[in-house]
């Protein structure tokens, strides 16, 4: 339990002062954002502060902070001490300096902020990267919440051949088409907050529910001893399997869609830095919530790595009874749903202004959606009718969304450069994580399946060549 405590103290003690020096650096103006000066009535729309800080939680919490984190204690107590920090140094800061860059331009989102600051070679390369990621957002936030629902509220079989499985799967695409087209204000905005309340409680609910029950959580000092399955590898496998738990990719896609949104630049912090300190509550929550129930004997080693979704209703049923535990699984539900939504808004929005189309005439912006929704709905179809479909999409995922933090991380430390402000604190973590897409992918079966001695070599000439490339390109643009 101290480790636990000591991570906790990390993320909302560390959070609270990395966020206000982080807030200090960008130095937020009264200049009117593009909500205010580009408000169409559809993505450009002023809203309060409160509202937009719930939306952007449940954009960027998606069953990342929850499935990552569940697996990734697979790795021990040490998942207690480097989720806080990534979240704190790397995941809030990205977020909010995405967020802020934006609301500067325009309200650009992340393709276009690339190409301003990094050209059109770099931002041909993201947007392939961004693009698959988004669609696999959309398949893997359909996949886990339909399975949820099927499995833990219907109590039926989660499998290709029970067809409530595919009606749920269709609800949910038909709400994803509704919220993709219509204004931002209209269903997110109006749905978030109560969506948001049950989110919250079903987090807290979870996080007290470790301590009156009485669930052993293992301290750093003694993992060795108590044999986690995955202790080799630490870097990089951990924070691949964490993803958004730590660091997403995907959040600048959010951050980005919320910039046109947010009324004023004094809302940034807590709209985009502390949402993340949020996130990284709630993936701490269900790390401590799982080793818990590891040591408590409710579920084994084999059912967290291939069954994290079966996890989540033991553990919430065990903690919270069955009433409580209901609330909390339909608090997991929301959650891939309130990301799936804008993620496949964000790539609408992303390949709209790339192929220039108006987003704000539906005639138009239609068939983009449905194109979009016809490739989500084949990856998806296919993952289903493969025993191993989940899991390779999870991975690429997972790499992807690592990847593209590389990219954003690169971006705003142009930015900086620019601007002169302390660039390192993008530099950091951006050459952190090339690190690890690096020595994953080379070493990945579905990668180039290169053994680990190697891999780690090329991975760190390819961060040290990263890292002087940044700050030269930086010292370029400055």
């Amino acid at each position: 339990m101290i480790t636990f405590v000591l991570g906790l103290f990390l993320l909302l003690i560390g959070g609270a002062v990395y966020g206000r020096i982080s807030e200090r650096i960008i130095k937020p103006t009264d200049d009117p954002t593009p909500a205010v000066s580009l408000r169409d009535g559809v993505d450009f729309v002023p809203m309060k502060k409160w509202r937009n800080a719930l939306i952007e939680l449940l954009n960027i919490a998606g069953t990342g902070p929850i499935i990552g984190p569940i697996q990734g204690i697979l790795f021990g107590p040490a998942a207690f001490i480097t989720i806080p920090i990534g979240c704190v140094i790397a995941g809030a800061f990205h977020d909010y300096m995405t967020g802020m860059i934006s609301v500067r331009n325009r309200g650009e989102q992340t393709p276009e902020l690339v190409r301003r600051f990094l050209g059109n070679h770099i931002y041909l390369v993201y947007n392939i990267f961004v693009s698959l990621m988004m669609l696999l957002v959309g398949v893997v936030f359909i996949y886990t919440p339909g399975d949820l629902f099927v499995t833990q509220i219907l109590s039926q079989k989660g499998s290709i051949a029970n067809p409530s499985l595919w009606v749920v799967y269709g609800v949910i695409f038909a709400y994803y088409i509704i919220a993709t087209l219509l204004p931002i204000d209209k269903i997110i905005g109006k749905i978030y907050p109560l969506f948001g309340a049950i989110l919250l409680i079903s987090a807290v609910g979870v996080f007290a529910g470790i301590f009156t029950k009485g669930y052993p959580l293992t301290e750093l000092w003694n993992a060795q001893a108590a044999g986690y399955p995955f202790q080799t590898n630490f870097i990089p496998m951990f924070f691949v399997t964490v993803t958004c738990g730590s660091c997403s990719g995907f959040h600048s896609t959010q951050a980005t869609l919320i910039s046109r949104t947010v009324s004023s630049e004094k809302d940034g912090r807590a709209v985009f830095y502390n949402m993340m300190i949020i996130e990284g509550f709630i993936a701490m929550t269900w790390a401590a919530a799982t080793m818990g129930a590891l040591g408590s004997g409710l579920v084994d080693a084999d059912t967290v790595k291939n069954s994290a979704t079966l996890v989540v209703g033991i553990i919430a049923k065990d903690m919270l009874g069955t009433v409580g535990g209901i609330i909390a699984i339909i608090g997991v539900i929301i959650l891939p749903i309130t990301s799936g939504d804008t993620a496949l808004r964000a790539i609408r929005l992303m390949l709209g202004d790339t192929l220039h189309i108006d987003q704000t005439d539906k005639k138009k912006a239609l068939p983009l959606a449905i194109g979009i929704f016809a490739v989500v709905a084949v990856i998806l179809v296919w993952a289903k009718g493969n025993p191993a479909g989940f899991n390779i999409v999870w991975r690429y995922f997972s790499w992807a969304n690592e990847t593209t933090v590389v990219f954003v991380l690169t971006m705003i430390a142009v930015y900086m450069q620019r601007n002169k402000m302390p660039y390192l604190m993008a530099v950091v973590p951006g050459t952190f994580y090339m690190y690890v897409v690096s020595a994953y992918i080379l070493n990945a079966k579905i990668g180039f399946n290169i053994p680990w001695n190697i891999s780690y070599i090329v991975a760190a000439v390819l961060s040290f060549a990263y890292a002087f490339a940044v700050i030269r390109a930086g010292k370029n643009n400055s």
